[in-house]
């Protein structure tokens, strides 16, 4: 038994919990989420950039009967790669890939840093505290906002640069820092938010695939009697992944066609609402499902990837922490 000496020693430990609660969250800081997440992001971006070109677009095509402006028709995800190398040549298919690299690089690191910044915070510095999924959804939802309000700029250039129709010689703007710069003198710092309406229903997309990816490895963990914390093989890291994402796309992916058309540099709509209805008007209910396909293609992989560098770099850095101890 303890001694009441004792015990004031084990209070006043700077390893104890309830101290680093108190010291707020800058204890629970972890950099190292950063750097593995941007990595994750890069690679799964460059390997499939060509079906995220494809998948945008699909989505702001309306269709032959009422399309207000005159795109290139693709009967379907192999005809869209054919006739983009026909006419655009291999680097078409890279149209937009400098500002989709550096979002997805971007948004995957910070994702990850708010995310595990926050859950730290709440599991007190006990990463075998069971938060729940409840807590788990709050906090996807926290760094989703975090990250969608510092990349959304990014990603309405990566969008006007994957809608550049033609020959190179006709690409109206050559790269991403003058796209930004194009739209900021044509329509302001608007211009640079759109689309971050319909982006902040989106923030559902990621909070529903981290409370499956979460609570599947809850759950796998408690089904084989180990910590919570366990580091896990690629395998089963890339299943999970895989999972969580195809659940993600399947319930939340007509916002990004509304994002998509909100910014679209060859179209001006009113607003959210303006898109849902002339969509819902004039391609009904599988209107909002264009480009479902090749991003099906695109997300499944491209999470998969950047969930197993993600994991891998982190079991690396923690076993280097461990080791220097």
């Amino acid at each position: 038994m303890m001694d009441s000496k004792s015990t004031k020693l084990v209070l006043s430990s700077p390893n104890n919990t309830s101290s680093n609660t108190k010291q707020g969250l800058l204890p629970h800081i972890q950099y190292e989420h950063l750097a593995a997440g941007v990595l994750g992001g890069v690679a799964s971006s460059l390997a499939l950039h060509p079906l995220d070109l494809i998948k945008v677009r699909f989505q702001v095509d309306e269709g032959k009967g009422h399309a207000a402006v005159l795109r290139p028709q693709y009967r379907g995800v192999i005809d869209a790669f054919r006739s983009i190398v026909h006419s655009e040549g291999w680097k078409g298919l890279y149209r937009g890939v400098t500002p989709n690299v550096t979002g997805a690089g971007l948004s995957w690191g910070l994702y990850f840093f708010f995310y595990n910044t926050t859950k730290s915070w709440m599991q007190e510095g006990d990463s075998n505290k069971n938060l729940g999924p409840g807590n788990h959804l709050w906090i996807a939802s926290f760094a989703g906002l975090a990250t969608l309000s510092l990349t959304n700029p990014i990603w309405v250039s990566k969008t006007r640069m994957c809608l550049h129709y033609g020959s190179p010689g006709n690409v109206q703007f050559l790269g991403m820092w003058e796209t930004l710069s194009n739209v900021y003198k044509s329509e302001g710092v608007r211009g640079l938010y759109r689309g971050y309406l319909p982006g902040i229903f989106g923030i559902s997309h990621g909070a529903v695939q981290f409370v499956t990816y979460e609570e599947m490895k809850t759950l796998y963990n408690s089904y084989r009697n180990q910590p919570l914390n366990t580091r896990l093989t690629s395998v089963e890291y890339l299943t999970f992944a895989a999972l969580s994402k195809m659940v993600a796309a399947a319930t939340t992916y007509p916002y990004q066609v509304v994002r998509s058309r909100l910014q679209d540099q060859h179209r001006q709509y009113k607003g959210a609402w303006d898109v849902i209805r002339q969509i819902w008007v004039y391609e009904g209910v599988t209107g909002y499902y264009k480009g479902l396909l090749p991003n099906i293609l695109r997300v499944t992989p491209a999470c998969a990837i950047t969930f197993v560098v993600y994991e891998s770099i982190i079991t690396v850095m923690t076993n280097n922490k461990k080791a220097t101890l």
